[in-house]
């Protein structure tokens, strides 16, 4: 049997370099894993209004917790004060309920669920879906000048079909709780997925009759404390199969806070900015309208709010282009001024994790300690075989996974 002598300066240098080693790959993984820790997971809900909500509730009751216990601290922190008393005023000076009751009652439903089924007060849910309402209350009290979300839409020709895409940009506190809800079609809904935050009933989405809605703030347009907000909007969309259906609900009610929404129905795209009581067709370029792109400024409705009117009159001469969202919609503009049969797939993807600006990027990476990061990024097909392409987080990092409907 041999004899081994052990070495000990030898061994102890070997020792250091394994440690090293280990801590490296371990920080590496750490680093990796606070922009994606592992695969996008995807909810199935089906049923009722309130049992497809029981169903998100108790599925995410851990995630929920966990990112409303977040969200509250980033309030808090960002703003200064008390969550709950400030979650509290807003609520006490608004009145959503009945606007969502009139359009959208089923979607009420639906967030009475995931309260029951998380365990989460009610108020805390419907708070939650009020994401974009809450940030239009803040900006009323000191002017937030919120910036971020990144929308494309191709109509479909000869050479290509019609797609809508977005970076979703949202607050860093949602990192890791990124979801894709699978709606199954029932009786009163198609088939659908969502891109979403445990909690929440939509960011973005889809559904089975190539109809998808994406959304970006126009934080400048003037709100209604008593219109229907942003998520119940876009889910009210998607439960729509045709195209009259989806301008008849456009056109027949009051929308609670400024926006830009790109709707794709079918081979057909379509771009609105919308105020509380105005909506206006936008084309980036008339002499091409089957391409639209917008960032997070007014350009065609100016219902301004009284605080914003300077800084949209320098929008419109101009002046504003070295601006966050001047600058991504500048840099949109320059990779989509081209023939629409040109576009592809590729083109799209590229741009969407393009970083032309290193300043006011349109792939936002997550950094520590940062306000706002690309929470996620969607690709719809419309036309063809239908088909969302997603990612969990910045497309620059993370791969574009593909789910087609079950027609």
């Amino acid at each position: 049997m041999k004899n081994y002598v052990f070495n000990r300066s030898l061994g102890l240098s070997f020792f250091v370099v394994i440690s090293f080693l280990l801590t490296a790959c371990f920080q590496a993984k750490k680093e990796i894993s606070r922009v994606d820790s592992s695969n996008l997971p995807v909810i199935t809900i089906v049923g009722t209004s309130y049992e497809r909500g029981i169903q998100h509730g108790q599925k995410l009751k851990k995630e929920i917790e966990e990112v409303y216990s977040k969200w509250k601290k980033n309030i808090t922190n960002t703003l200064n004060k008390d969550a709950d008393s400030l979650l509290n005023a807003f609520l006490n000076s608004t009145n959503f309920e009945p606007s969502i009751k009139k359009w959208t009652p089923e979607l009420l439903e639906e967030v009475r669920g995931i309260s029951d089924g998380s365990g989460q007060k009610y108020n805390d849910v419907f708070a939650f879906q009020l994401l974009d309402e809450f940030m239009v209350f803040v900006d009323s009290i000191n002017n937030s000048k919120r910036q971020n979300c990144s929308c494309i839409g191709v109509s479909s020709t000869t050479t290509h079909p019609a797609y809508t895409a977005q970076n979703m940009d949202l607050e860093n506190y949602m990192n890791g709780y990124q979801v894709l809800l699978h709606i199954k079609k029932s009786t009163d809904v198609p088939e659908q997925y969502l891109l979403t935050c445990a909690g929440l009933i939509v960011t973005t989405g889809m559904n089975e009759y190539g109809i998808s809605v994406n959304a970006n703030t126009l934080m400048e347009l003037k709100s209604s404390p008593d219109g229907l907000p942003v998520a119940y909007f876009i889910r009210g969309i998607l439960n729509k199969q045709k195209r009259e259906e989806v301008f008849s609900f456009l056109n027949s009610i009051k929308l609670a806070s400024g926006q830009n929404y790109v709707i794709g129905i079918q081979d057909s795209i379509y771009d609105f900015e919308t105020s509380a009581t105005q909506i206006t067709r936008f084309y980036p370029n008339k002499e091409q309208k089957g391409i639209v792109f917008h960032t997070n400024h007014s350009l065609f409705n100016h219902d301004v709010k009284s605080w914003y009117q300077d800084y949209h009159n320098k929008v419109i001469s101009g002046e504003t282009k070295i601006m966050n969202s001047e600058t991504r919609y500048s840099a949109l503009e320059k990779r989509l001024t081209i023939p629409i049969n040109e576009i592809s797939q590729k083109i799209i993807k590229s741009t969407l994790k393009s970083k032309d600006s290193e300043d006011h990027p349109i792939c936002r990476t997550y950094k520590e300690g940062g306000i706002y990061f690309t929470f996620g990024s969607v690709v719809y097909t419309l036309t063809g075989v239908p088909s969302v392409q997603v990612t969990k987080g910045p497309p620059d990092q993370n791969e574009y996974k593909e789910y087609f409907f079950r027609r």
